[in-house]
């Protein structure tokens, strides 16, 4: 068998299928924070999935889920500096749009890839055993474009897609065949189409599922006005003719509705028959505000059959992204309520900037020493190990109990916005200080002397929808306000990028001991 997806006709729109069970209702995003371009394959009776990462290390978390619903993740593909090396790299550089997909002929998983900075281009890596540590090293494929995709095809072909140009110089999607052993191209490079009229088009992803070729791409931009279209052809290489209801998923147009951005998905079928799209999307900080700064989101929607063969993503016909699904059903208005987040560092989930020096990080149960290298602004080595911020309401308490230079927790966003509360010394003394950083311009809240006689700083990130806090421990025994900044500012829309806040540890120029 092929990785072809053929075994079952997608559901009749007017049916009701459960999610998991009757009785479950489904809240959305089913993998929460910085967690954008969902790629998704089914093997061996579960579901893999892996996301963008960008500047962070390691690179390209993945995901495991039995139901689609609820994802632990097992790993990240690039560990190594010999696959990958960031150094340099400014915030949202990096790596770009992976595609997960399986090949049952070899009984392997690929995850196809962009580095967008230096010479890295479109390459894959591979694994027969999803759960070791250890990905290929990197497979280069001379084909230039990005948001690169693989598609096992049922005659044993696999076909290389990317949006950009083809060998001719016409820009759109490109499809071409390549050796999977060593990435060789071995077909001229066609473009099977130019999209659907949007702007930006993207994230091309094609199936084949019965005697049709689909072709699914984002337009719009990964912003408000984001989008998933669809186009089908009896044969690869075309012609790809357009779903006269495109888009088949948008929240554009959708104000006062806290989810938006919908777009950038990837197909699925579940053993029972029923197809699902794992999707992006991101939750604005207010009804009204359009600003987010958790980043993009992995977001679950049912997809069903159409009479005439088409895709509609949602059994409520609306092609949007919803809240809740429940029993096959959407449900768009009512918001979730969702729980605070409290800060730990988990270690199969926590990020570095760029290229770590592991050796600077001494884990301990619920502590760490960290060597400090230089400040939060450098985009070199940078000594930092975060997790990504889930819940707009979020509390991040950490205590610092050794400093040799400076030592602090942050908010971080990129290397010009990020906010941060930090222990420094100097002449022998402690101070603790408080500053918000926006677009490289610093504001200084209160400061605070640190008796010699004070062993232990504790300090606190809390946040809202609209406010980060930064505070600390008085004599008392109570949390004071050093300072606050609005989310606003920490995201896309004003910092720019495709990031979402991390809150983190860090040290400059030396030891700290941080607990938590």
């Amino acid at each position: 068998m092929t990785s072809r997806i053929q075994t079952k006709p997608l559901t009749n729109p007017s049916a009701t299928v459960a999610l998991t069970k009757p009785s479950m209702t489904v809240v959305n995003p089913v993998i929460r924070g910085f967690y954008p371009d969902p790629s998704v394959c089914a093997a061996n009776g579960a579901f893999y999935l892996v996301t963008s990462s960008f500047e962070y290390f390691p690179a390209i978390p993945v995901f495991e889920s039995k139901d689609l619903v609820h994802w632990t993740q097992i790993g990240h593909c690039l560990t190594r500096k010999e696959q990958l090396d960031l150094r340099g790299v400014a915030s949202s550089g990096g790596i770009f749009a992976p595609t997960i997909r399986y090949d049952e002929r070899r009984g392997r998983f690929y995850v196809v890839v962009t580095n967008v900075s230096g010479n890295y281009g479109n390459f894959y890596v591979w694994t027969d055993d999803i759960h070791s540590a250890e990905w290929s090293d990197p497979v280069k494929v001379s084909r230039g474009g990005i948001d690169p995709s693989l598609l096992f095809d049922d005659d044993g072909k696999v076909y290389f897609i990317s949006n950009g140009e083809d060998d001719d110089g016409n820009k759109g999607v490109s499809l071409c065949e390549i050796d999977i052993e060593t990435g060789k191209q071995l077909t001229k490079a066609k473009r099977i189409s130019a999209g659907c009229g949007g702007r930006y088009l993207e994230a091309p992803h094609l199936y084949h599922i019965g005697d049709w070729y689909y072709l699914m791409v984002a337009e719009g931009g990964t912003e408000y006005g984001h989008m998933e279209c669809l186009l089908r052809s009896r044969g690869i290489w075309g012609e790809y003719e357009a779903c006269p209801h495109n888009p088949i998923l948008t929240n554009r147009n959708l104000g006062g509705y806290i989810v938006q951005g919908a777009g950038h998905g990837d197909l699925v079928q579940r053993a029972d028959g029923q197809w699902f799209m794992l999707h992006l999307a991101f939750r604005q900080i207010d009804q009204w505000l359009t600003f987010h700064n958790l980043g993009r989101e992995t977001y679950l929607s049912p997809v069903f059959a159409t009479a005439d063969g088409w895709f509609s993503v949602g059994s409520d016909g609306t092609a949007r992204s919803s809240w809740e699904l429940e029993n096959g059903a959407c449900k768009i208005l009512r918001e979730p309520v969702y729980p605070v987040q409290k800060w730990e560092l988990d270690r199969k989930r926590a990020v570095f900037l760029r290229l770590p020096a592991y050796e600077d990080y001494e884990f301990a149960e619920r502590e760490v020493v960290i060597r400090g290298r230089e400040a939060l602004g450098s985009t070199s080595l940078v000594s930092f190990v975060g997790m990504r911020q889930e819940e707009h309401c979020a509390c991040m308490d950490v205590c610092i109990s050794e400093v040799e230079k400076e030592a602090g927790i942050s908010a971080y966003l990129t290397e010009n916005d990020f906010y941060a509360v930090y222990v420094r010394k100097e002449d022998g003394k402690k101070r603790l200080f408080s500053k918000l950083v926006i677009g490289g311009h610093i504001v200084f809240g209160k400061s605070i002397d640190i008796l010699d006689d004070e062993p232990l700083t504790e300090v606190r990130i809390e946040s809202d929808a609209l406010y980060y806090k930064l505070l600390a421990k008085d004599t008392g025994g109570e949390y004071i306000e050093l300072l606050r900044g609005q989310t606003k500012f920490l995201s896309s829309e004003v910092a720019g990028g495709f990031t979402g806040v991390i809150l983190a540890l860090y040290a400059v120029d030396g030891n700290a001991r941080f607990s938590w």
